[in-house]
């Protein structure tokens, strides 16, 4: 699956790893990757949702709104066990994904900022976790991954974008960014028809 990946689509995956670890989070929801895919205001993908009344600030608010600023239910240490397991099994391999986007953006551009707190943490893996360690995927999103691709080969295109990832939110239908999106009000099929129309004019 990662070699489909756009440059652009990589970017929101480890983007959606930043998110979840300055939100505190020692997973990575479909909230996390609505947030970094909209990460770029000028994206096709935002300029969709700001009809809606939806961007990034909007969305961080409702992540922390309803989920808070604490990851619930899995421990840190569970989930290092099976993070490399997890992040294999939908073909995504992070380390390579990070330098990749430091050969295009320059060494360092995944660095939080100074000014951005690193959720602290006790315990032995807080070391891993402050500095960058790896941070899994939830079933639910590995799963949104594998439909964004079916929808890929639905449409007959032989590359995997960021539109196609919400495509594959809009499918799996059940994870929290599409809570924050239905009940927001947006329409879920003009979003589907916005996507499909902007990857046809990338495929043109």
């Amino acid at each position: 699956m990662f070699e489909r990946f756009t440059g652009d689509a990589r970017e929101a995956v480890v983007t959606a790893q930043a998110e979840a670890r300055k939100l505190g989070h020692n997973f990575i929801g479909t909230e996390h990757v609505l947030l970094a895919l909209l990460a770029h205001e000028d994206s096709p993908i935002a300029a969709a949702l700001r009809e809606s009344g939806v961007d990034a600030d909007f969305v961080r608010g409702e992540i922390i709104r309803r989920v808070g600023p604490r990851p619930p239910g899995q421990s840190f240490a569970e989930a290092e066990e099976e993070d490399a397991a997890a992040l294999k099994a939908i073909g995504i391999d992070l380390d390579a994904v990070r330098r990749a986007i430091e050969e295009n953006f320059g060494e360092g551009s995944l660095r939080l900022p100074r000014d951005v707190p690193t959720p602290k943490r006790r315990g032995l893996f807080a070391r891993s976790y402050a500095y960058g360690g790896h941070i899994p995927f939830t079933s639910r999103n590995k799963k949104v991954l594998e439909l964004s691709l079916r929808e890929a080969v639905h449409l007959n295109q032989k590359f995997l974008a960021p539109e196609h990832i919400v495509l594959g939110l809009i499918r799996e239908g059940q994870g929290l960014a599409m809570l924050i999106l239905t009940d927001k009000g947006v329409d879920l099929g003009k979003l589907r028809t916005d996507m499909t129309r902007s990857l046809r004019d990338r495929a043109a």
